[in-house]
């Protein structure tokens, strides 16, 4: 700085002693020429302070022009010579412009590796800001849609109609399902704000692969159920009409015109076929209750008050528990709590696991049963708990298979068809379990 400020003395000095020239040339008339040249020169000094005294402004500004249009390959170094000040401002400037290239070049190794990993996930991924430009579109996406250079998505209109609709009829925050030939995709949907623009990200995901293995798991599980249940009607049915063939072959004998059976061979035929009857009543039962369990309607979805839910189903169940010392209580966190569902079908659910609580409460002396509605994470749920013997680790994971029961006279739908109806709401049925302590089944809206 000492060097700046004894070049701008001098500067302001030489200006002085010209303007003092200038004036004394002005007055005396012989040397007017001479006057006029001096005042060229004394505006020459003028201009040049001014240039020698801007330099920090034009510095200055060049360095906010570099950072606005990412100019970071320019450096400052002119005028070190300048003094201590210029050189640490030049310094300075420089690494401003390093930590700016350095930035740029970590955002650019970022933005490749985020993309590298967007392209190879199995997921497929569709971002577009209001006006439809895609932002974003791997390699899995522009598989699914079968479209390889998506600039708009509103050009899916005219190649695949009926993706374009399920694309843009998914609400933000929830899902949706679609099928083709080849796959079938459940497609999720993100609404964001970026930089005051909404950008609307999609993910398609092809579940055929997991969904056929768990289909082929669900039709194991239920043909070894349905083998069990048959299996243990059909067997007895068999060996007792063998067992009565051989006491009608064996006890009876022909007379001239009848046949005649002994009264113990009698007795043994009527009890015989009794077990028939019940066995093939037993399987029809079962029957009834597989069509019950595939020939669900669809719901008749309105918007239903919770508390109103939680109150009647309590009214229809309070006769029952009455007649037992289990204590019974309901709670709901709001009166203005409501979900979308058709009434009856849910109030089906939660009668059948009340039911189910109280059944599993009978031996206990002090039972307990809530049945509560609450607002938790943006979602609506209804809890039935209870403190009775609760679920063995074992069969936790297989209750909600149909026909599969750890009651003696239970048939093993009521909880699959629960989870059914659940699964029509788009919503959920899960079951928390401590044994001997705690059973707590929970409808997710």
């Amino acid at each position: 700085m000492k060097d700046f400020r004894i070049r701008l003395l001098i500067r302001v000095l030489l200006l002085a002693a010209t303007l003092a020239a200038s004036v004394f040339m002005f007055g005396h008339p012989n040397m007017i020429f001479a006057a006029g040249l001096t005042s060229l020169f004394v505006l020459f000094q003028v201009a040049e302070i001014y240039r020698f005294t801007s330099q920090t402004n034009r510095k200055l500004t060049r360095f906010l022009e570099s950072v606005r249009y990412s100019d970071f390959i320019s450096g400052f170094a002119a005028d070190n010579k300048l003094g201590k000040s210029f050189k640490e401002l030049n310094e300075a400037f420089n690494e401003v412009l390093e930590a700016f290239r350095n930035a740029r070049s970590e955002k650019e190794e970022n933005w490749q590796y985020l993309n590298t990993v967007v392209q190879q996930v199995r997921t497929g991924i569709i971002s577009f800001d209001h006006d439809g430009n895609i932002q974003l579109m791997n390699a899995n996406a522009k598989r699914f849609v079968n479209v390889t250079n998506l600039k708009n998505i509103n050009e899916l209109a005219d190649a695949n109609p009926k993706l374009f609709a399920a694309l843009n009829e998914v609400q933000s925050g929830k899902g949706t399902l679609y099928k083709t030939n080849d796959f079938l995709l459940t497609i999720q949907c993100t609404e964001m704000r970026i930089r005051g623009n909404t950008v609307k990200l999609l993910t398609l995901q092809n579940i055929q692969t997991e969904l056929q293995k768990q289909e082929i798991e669900a039709w194991q599980n239920l043909t070894r159920v349905l083998r069990h249940e048959i299996m243990n009607s059909i067997t007895p049915i068999s060996s007792l009409t063998s067992t009565l063939r051989e006491i009608l072959d064996q006890e009876m004998t022909r007379t001239e015109k009848d046949y005649e059976l002994k009264s113990e061979a009698a007795d043994d035929l009527r009890e015989g076929l009794a077990t028939i009857e019940n066995r093939s009543k037993a399987l029809i039962k079962f029957i009834d209750a597989y069509r019950e369990y595939t020939s669900l309607p669809q719901p008749k979805i309105k918007t239903v008050m919770l508390k109103d839910l939680i109150e009647k189903t309590a009214q229809f169940m309070r006769q029952e528990l009455k007649k037992t010392n289990i204590t019974f209580s309901t709670s709901c966190s709001s009166d203005y709590l409501t979900i979308q569902a058709d009434a009856e079908m849910i109030e089906q659910v939660l009668i059948n696991l009340v039911k189910n609580a109280m059944e599993s409460l009978l031996q206990k002396e002090e039972g307990k049963i809530e049945l509560n509605g609450k607002y938790i994470d943006q979602s609506v749920i209804i809890e039935v708990r209870d403190n009775g013997p609760g679920i063995i680790p074992e069969a936790i994971n297989r209750i909600f298979v149909p026909f599969f029961t750890t009651k003696k006279t239970g048939s093993g739908i009521g909880l699959a068809l629960s989870r059914q109806i659940m699964q029509m709401h788009n919503g959920s049925l899960t079951v928390v379990s401590e044994p001997d302590k705690l059973t707590v089944f929970t409808l997710h809206f």
